[in-house]
């Protein structure tokens, strides 16, 4: 393996996406070498040489000796530069060593604890009622995802499933929001050191075309979100206060509070109802400390509770709240409840043709399950009863016939 250094120099950019990648590999992150500050004057300063790095350096030192692995890339702001330590005095650097640099190899897309939601300004988004399940803390197959200007970066891709679609990615300020420009980026020298594993990411610049909302598309990948979530320090699932917690789709651990499974119609808009939620019931001062996440998933549908039919998608409601002991759950419960009483009023409106809710709270043994559908005998029904009438009649008429014993 021959030596493949180069060094170039970048101009300072800003873009705008959803979800912002949080590690980094700059020189100047203190918490990226093992003595937790950036080296000095008098460090000899160590990448490990079969560690592939790329390494943003945004202002010049001066360094006694520095040691480079086999393939890698320092990004060099304006200014930026390393010199040889010429002996004089630096202060705060009075006795040197070595300064190692910190593997970057195990950082993986799919932790969802490396991942925060900004605006579309770049701009962190502020704390409010809604949250996201943890497999939608990671990007989506619609989202934009940003590595912010004037960093580096090396992150792990392997999936379950062989593409990560994402409608943009923004690298060092360049928004890359087309497949062809995708494609050009992945040609290059940088791409190689800043992405590695079998997940291959792929742009295609289109978001969500369905006004009822998309499905995330992290599920083959729910396992590896819960494995990076609960692997990392301090992040295990909290021990919930009700003895039969919910699981919601999409979520590593149990909760107390209440789901809310929507069937909708083409009328039905994901946003909209969102925001009438929040504004005529989030907001009221009972419900401080009520959270809500609301998004389109797939649920497994069988048949005579064996064989699968496929999955259907249906709109997750998770509320859950801040109660403690025996009160866990019973303000996101009341809420629930608010919920479904708006959908049995004007739920057909809202483009709402049924809504199943179940609940568990602290001062419950089990969970309970209620629903209401919008009209008296939903279409699935009706389908579901010829079906099962035509299934019964067939074994009558086959063991009449005798072919059947």
């Amino acid at each position: 393996t021959g030596l493949n250094w180069f060094f170039c120099s970048l101009p300072a950019a800003t873009a705008a996406v959803y979800k912002q990648w949080i590690p980094n590999t700059n020189f100047e992150t203190a918490s990226n070498w093992d003595k937790g500050r950036v080296p000095c004057a008098r460090d000899v300063v160590h990448f490990e040489k079969d560690k592939v790095v790329s390494v943003f350096v945004g202002s010049p030192h001066a360094l006694t000796d520095m040691y480079l692995p086999l393939n890698g890339e320092f990004l060099l702001a304006a200014g930026a530069a390393f010199t040889a330590f010429d002996g004089s005095w630096d202060p705060g650097c009075d006795s040197g060593g070595t300064a190692r640099f910190a593997d970057a190899e195990h950082r993986s897309w799919f932790d969802p604890t490396l991942w925060r939601d900004v605006l579309p300004s770049g701009e962190l988004r502020p704390g409010g009622p809604i949250f996201s399940v943890h497999e939608e803390r990671v990007p989506c197959r619609h989202d934009d995802v940003i590595f912010q200007p004037e960093t580096s970066f090396r992150v792990n891709t392997d999936s379950a499933q062989p593409v990560i679609h994402l409608r943009s990615i923004s690298v060092m300020g360049q928004e890359l929001n087309t497949p062809s420009s995708w494609a050009g980026y992945l040609g290059g020298p940088s791409a190689p050191l800043q992405f590695h594993g079998n997940g291959t990411l792929q742009v295609t610049g289109t978001g969500c075309p369905d006004k009822s909302g998309c499905a995330c598309g992290n599920t083959l990948d729910g396992p590896r979100i819960c494995a990076a979530l609960l692997r990392a320090p301090g992040r295990q699932c909290p021990e919930p206060a009700c003895q039969s917690p919910l699981q919601p789709l999409g979520h590593c651990c149990g909760v107390c509070g209440a789901t809310i499974n929507l069937e909708f119609t083409p009328d039905f808009d994901l946003q909209k109802y969102q925001d009438k939620l929040v504004q005529e019931l989030l907001s009221q001062p009972k419900y401080a400390g009520v959270q809500m996440a609301m998004s389109k998933v797939h649920r497994a549908q069988t048949f005579l509770g064996v064989v699968s039919r496929g999955a259907a998608p249906l709109i997750q409601i998770v509320l859950i709240d801040d109660r403690a002991g025996a009160q866990a759950g019973t303000a996101a419960e009341q809420l629930a409840a608010d919920i479904m009483q708006d959908i049995a009023q004007h739920g057909e409106a809202l483009g709402i043709s049924s809504g199943k809710m179940e609940v568990a709270t602290g001062s419950t043994a089990s969970g309970q399950v209620g629903s209401h559908p919008v009209s008296r005998i939903t279409a699935g029904t009706v389908m579901g009863l010829l079906f099962s009438l035509l299934f019964l009649g067939g074994i009558l008429f086959l063991y009449r016939k005798g072919k059947l014993r």
